[in-house]
């Protein structure tokens, strides 16, 4: 199976923070991951390019039809080796749907009532992604599943405190509006920039929370599939190290965005890929 070297371009230009645990995998793996990298790379970009939201979706409906044709016309288009990996790695089809529908969900939600409306979507945004992989890792203990679900919703809601303040800018507030009440927050303060202390105390609560999801995630990974999940826990270990770093920037994320720098992640990635290939991972 030979990857598109658009999917190439498409990931390496990407520069995210995935690209640091891509590097351990086999050359199929690898391959295969770079081919739905790229794939969920270009759904989010049309969510994310400019103009009117109408033709946004519009444009998110073609793709989801051409992706259908593809995968159960069996007519070939764009989307035929991204079809080649599903099949080879038994990827279910029904996980390209809920990424479709989580990022539907971005264009028609500028925001989230509760947390289960929250979660709904960092599982299809997020989950769905984590669900594909696996497949591609490799696993023989079903609980690696759970392990995946909960991966991908700490992930997402670290993503979610790192970019509030760039999230409002395009008039997007994820922070569960029933919790901006609670701890009396409005929208007009996040848009504002206002560091209240109210402000800090919500995102304390939501670091938390997202703290829990890491844990639920690492009770559902087996001793014996620490190796399978490599790529996994170093894209955990990452974003682990970057909420910590919001913390102690004490949620400073209205005016910056706090990343981590790249000796940090390599360093990072280095040293999880010891750990376990060694048996020294906790």
């Amino acid at each position: 199976m030979k990857t598109d070297s658009t999917d190439h371009h498409i990931t390496l230009k990407s520069n995210s923070s995935f690209l640091y645990s891509f590097f351990f995998l086999p050359r199929e793996k690898r391959e295969a991951i770079y081919t739905l990298y790229a794939f969920c790379r270009q759904t989010d970009d049309i969510v994310d390019r400019e103009g009117p939201i109408e033709k946004r979706l519009r444009q998110l409906n073609r793709w989801e039809k051409e992706l259908t044709r593809c995968f159960v016309n069996r007519v070939s288009n764009y989307f035929d080796t991204l079809k080649q990996v599903a099949e080879r790695f038994r990827i279910p089809f029904e996980h390209f749907l809920e990424l479709i529908a989580g990022m539907r969900m971005d264009l028609c939600h500028l925001s989230y009532r509760s947390f289960e409306d929250l979660k709904l979507y960092c599982y299809r945004v997020a989950s769905t992604v984590g669900l594909m992989c696996i497949q591609i890792f490799g696993y023989r203990d079903p609980e690696i599943r759970e392990y995946a679900v909960n991966l991908g919703i700490a992930l997402q809601l670290t993503n979610i405190i790192r970019d509030v303040g760039a999230d409002a800018r395009m008039g997007r507030v994820y922070l569960p509006q029933e919790e901006l009440a609670h701890f009396q927050v409005s929208r007009e303060d996040i848009f504002e920039q206002r560091y209240t202390p109210n402000f800090y105390r919500l995102m304390d609560f939501q670091a938390r929370r997202a703290r829990e999801y890491y844990r639920l995630a690492g009770e559902h990974l087996p001793p014996g599939e620490r190796k399978n999940m490599l790529v996994s826990e170093i894209m955990k270990n990452i974003y682990w190290k970057l909420l910590h770093k919001i913390e102690q920037e004490h949620f400073r994320v209205l005016d910056r965005s706090v990343r981590l720098s790249t000796p940090t992640k390599v360093w990072t990635a280095l040293s999880t890929a010891s750990q376990i290939q060694f048996g020294l991972a906790r």
